[in-house]
């Protein structure tokens, strides 16, 4: 055997395993347009030289069937260091299915998992990797469900800013005519120096939500995340050229694929670009992102799983802010090691962990297993 053979071997993929577990929620949740009651994960390991790679998405159950049938023959015994290649062979796999929805959440678990083997068998963080261009990644505590009364609403908003966080966000839409009233109590609870942002999980008409937005300023409402469904793009476009004075427009949590946040960017529809490495195609894709937003001068944000994109934030100079979703910050705190509690409104990796730094808590999560 020859060392280009012997390094080959050293370095193929020896099994793929998924698993799914379903999280109840803590209380039932509402946004603008969606009720909830349980979080589902799904995950991915990779096994190659002596190592093994974890990658997850919040995604159904179907996702974890996708991946076993479709996606698994395709990477074992492939290079785990391969994952540009990877990558392009399960995007070209999943093409009869689409390039959006299980199918890509699918491929973002896979690639997830790869980035953390190739990390670990490195023994080396991810963040180091990739490179970092900065040294912690900035929060925004993200929660405020519209089915909350009045004091849950505050003593969650208000109890992240007294944690430190500098920035929270609250769900809009429910009830339209009651949002202004909900924003001043939120307002309220986290005092006049915490930043505050609404998301109206498009929600809004257009007219509507440019009519929140002027009252929506007097409470020092700063982000106006979703306020008409993401797929308007000519309705964000209005928006942001419309909206007050110092109030970003964001979207883009349910961009699948790259060509997605090109199209957003190129229609001027965002102040704000969002991302989610469970979605979008992995950390692969997120990253390409990211590089997006730096080509179109636009700053670039994670949405949802605060711990995964914590390595993949840190590589991005145009990097901006990370949701600190409550339903997933609960779950990586129940299912996993290593997970970076919040400093100073934001999270710190731990460089002596290689890979993203988690370890799965197998038997924490047994009961939870699908």
């Amino acid at each position: 055997m020859n060392q280009d053979e012997d390094t080959h071997n050293q370095l193929s993929i020896r099994k793929l395993l998924v698993s799914a577990y379903t999280i109840p929620t803590a209380t039932p949740e509402s946004d603008g347009t969606i009720s909830w009651d349980s979080t589902t994960m799904v995950l991915v390991t990779l096994e190659a030289g002596g190592k093994t790679g974890m990658g997850y998405s919040y995604a159904p159950v179907a996702t974890a069937v996708f991946i076993h049938n479709t996606l698994r023959p395709l990477v074992e015994a492939e290079n785990a260091f391969d994952i540009p290649w990877l990558n392009h062979q399960m995007m070209r796999a999943v093409r009869n299915s689409g390039t959006c929805g299980i199918t890509m959440m699918a491929v973002s678990a896979v690639d997830n998992a790869l980035w953390d083997l190739k990390a670990k068998i490195l023994e080396v963080p991810l963040c180091v990797l990739l490179g970092q261009a900065k040294q912690e990644m900035l929060l925004y505590g993200s929660g405020g469900f519209t089915n909350y009364a009045k004091a849950q609403l505050q003593a969650q908003l208000g109890g992240w800013a007294k944690e430190g966080l500098h920035y929270v966000k609250m769900k809009i839409g429910t009830i339209p005519e009651s949002d202004v009233q909900r924003v001043k109590e939120a307002r309220e609870a986290i005092g006049e120096h915490v930043g505050l942002f609404v998301d109206a999980n498009g929600a809004y008409t257009v007219k509507q939500a440019l009519k929140q937005a002027a009252q929506f300023r007097e409470f020092g409402v700063s982000w106006f995340e979703e306020p008409v469904r993401s797929d308007n793009l000519k309705g964000l476009s209005f928006i942001r050229d419309h909206a007050p004075a110092g109030m970003n427009i964001a979207a883009g949590e349910y961009g699948y694929n790259p060509w997605y946040f090109e199209t957003m960017l190129k229609a001027s529809a965002v102040d704000v670009l969002q991302a989610d490495a469970t979605r979008c195609g992995g950390i692969s894709n997120f990253l390409k992102a990211g590089h997006l937003c730096e080509a179109h001068q636009i700053p670039f944000s994670s949405h949802c799983a605060p711990a995964l994109h914590l390595h993949a934030a840190l590589s991005l100079p145009n990097f901006f802010i990370a949701e600190y979703f409550y339903d997933h910050a609960r779950v990586e705190q129940m299912f996993f090691e290593g997970v970076a509690p919040p400093v100073d409104g934001c999270l710190k990796p731990d460089l002596s962990r290689p890979g993203t730094g988690l370890v799965f808590k197998e038997a924490d999560a047994r009961a939870y297993k699908v």
